[in-house]
């Protein structure tokens, strides 16, 4: 459905004259002449900003049902991180902004990846770029960083954001076939901020299988998540898996998991 065409505004009194059109704000005062234009606010850097907010608030109650559902909470006692949690579950808005892509948690990501392991790292849900630029800072080379990408205004922001950097559009929980076109050698490491916890197990495990399969032996698949649990299944799993100390910088407190091939 193509979007309605913006109307144009008029506000007039006795002696002025407000008007908005497209991308101009055109005022006009009556009496001694007085008539000056204003090119109009950009908004898309915070529309941009805004829906982000609204798909990681989404995440979060979802990660988080699973972990803080009340008969849980009776059996075992998490303390003032459970109580925390539950009540920004609740209340998210009133308890605290959702901020999963602070500096500390950034950073956490990229310093689990070695950047002296040769072949590409790939990032999949880079959002607006924080991990990205964590990883740039971390002494990743933007020609080996690939950035996998669903929303097309994140790719072009993230495309004008971070030259040399490679952005893809497409889905991240099919990586074999995004990447097909796109890299050849191993990847040296797989960082993701993706929603895993509101997809079924098999498809969390197929991803992580995947990026394995495009990987170095021994190189980290990494994800954080906000959960108490690892956000991929690991029972019966032929993977290894070790977890980051709680970042409690980040609102809500999160964790950055390390998976490798077992």
């Amino acid at each position: 459905m193509k979007p309605k065409p913006k109307r144009p505004f008029t506000f007039e009194k006795t002696d002025v004259r407000l008007s908005v059109d497209k991308d101009e704000v055109h005022f006009q005062f009556r009496g001694p002449v007085f008539d000056f234009k204003l090119k109009k606010p950009d908004f898309s850097e915070i529309k941009l900003r805004t829906r982000e907010f609204k798909e990681k608030t989404a995440l979060l109650k979802a990660e988080l049902k699973e972990d803080l559902k009340f008969d849980r909470l009776k059996k075992a006692d998490f303390g003032d991180e459970a109580k925390f949690l539950k009540q920004w579950l609740e209340n998210p808005l009133k308890t605290g902004a959702i901020s999963p892509s602070s500096k500390e948690l950034s950073r956490a990501m990229a310093a689990a990846v070695d950047v002296s392991v040769p072949g590409d790292i790939v990032e999949l849900g880079p959002g607006t770029g924080p991990v990205t630029e964590a990883l740039l800072e971390h002494g990743v080379p933007a020609e080996r960083l690939v950035l996998v990408e669903f929303n097309p205004d994140f790719v072009t922001m993230l495309a004008r954001r971070f030259p040399g950097v490679r952005v893809v559009q497409g889905d991240a929980y099919r990586i074999r076939k995004t990447l097909a076109d796109v890299v050849t050698a191993p990847l040296a490491a797989v960082v993701s901020s993706l929603p895993l916890m509101t997809r079924p197990e098999d498809e969390r495990l197929r991803l992580v299988h995947e990026a394995f399969s495009l990987m170095q032996p021994g190189a980290p698949f990494v994800q954080f998540t906000y959960g108490m649990a690892s956000p991929v299944p690991l029972k019966a799993q032929m993977i290894k898996a070790r977890a980051s100390k709680r970042i409690w910088k980040n609102l809500p407190p999160a964790r950055v998991w390390t998976y490798l091939r077992g």
